[in-house]
């Protein structure tokens, strides 16, 4: 073992000693965080705690940047983020006559400002960036590098910059039985539900 180790490894036990403490306070300033969520303070940004609303069993890994303007950040329940994940839920306007685009909070439009939902049981790659007015469906994977800038339906795996549906990680049917596994009734999708989701991605996915 070599010196590079041992600082590796003291660099390692000072970034859990900061997490550790500084969790506790940034998840109490959060609109809501529930139960074994776990978050990497030292190496992320978080804009606008009050904003954000994260659920149970959610891990958001180092170098993230959560940046809330107006609106609102949501995670759901059994999330898994990769490091370097980005979103922002704001924009500043280009087409106000008369006033620089660095100062982006005269006379926004209510559009400027949108929420990023980001529904249970989904899994984040590397690199991946939410824009404005995003809603991610429930058990979607977003592949490493990804810029989303639409929304995109249950059970997506999508990719690209921008990024598009790739394919499904289930058919309508296997959705079904896994959430007949997971989900109590009053939760789980309905098979015309998931077509109605699906149905402006047949042949093209």
């Amino acid at each position: 073992m070599n010196i590079f180790y041992y600082v590796s490894r003291i660099q390692q036990i000072i970034e859990y000693i900061i997490d550790s403490f500084w969790s506790f306070f940034i998840k109490k300033s959060m609109g809501h965080c529930g139960k074994n969520v776990m978050i990497k303070p030292s190496t992320s940004v978080f804009k606008g705690l009050e904003n954000i609303y994260i659920s149970d069993d959610v891990r958001i890994a180092r170098y993230a940047v959560i940046y809330t303007t107006k609106a609102k950040v949501y995670i759901g329940s059994k999330v898994g983020i990769a490091p370097y994940l980005k979103i922002i839920t704001g924009n500043h306007r280009t087409n106000n006559i008369g006033h620089f685009m660095f100062d982006g909070d005269i006379d926004k439009n209510p559009n400027d400002d949108k929420d990023v939902i980001i529904e249970g049981d989904s899994w984040f790659g590397i690199n991946v960036t939410l824009l404005s007015g995003v809603t991610i469906g429930r058990g979607s994977c977003i592949a490493a590098g990804a810029v989303v800038t639409k929304s995109c339906p249950p059970y997506s795996i999508i990719g690209g910059t921008p990024a598009k549906v790739l394919k499904f990680r289930f058919s309508i049917d296997e959705v079904l039985q896994h959430e007949e596994k997971l989900y109590p009734i009053n939760m789980r999708f309905t098979k015309e539900e998931l077509i109605e989701q699906r149905k402006n991605y047949i042949n093209k996915v």
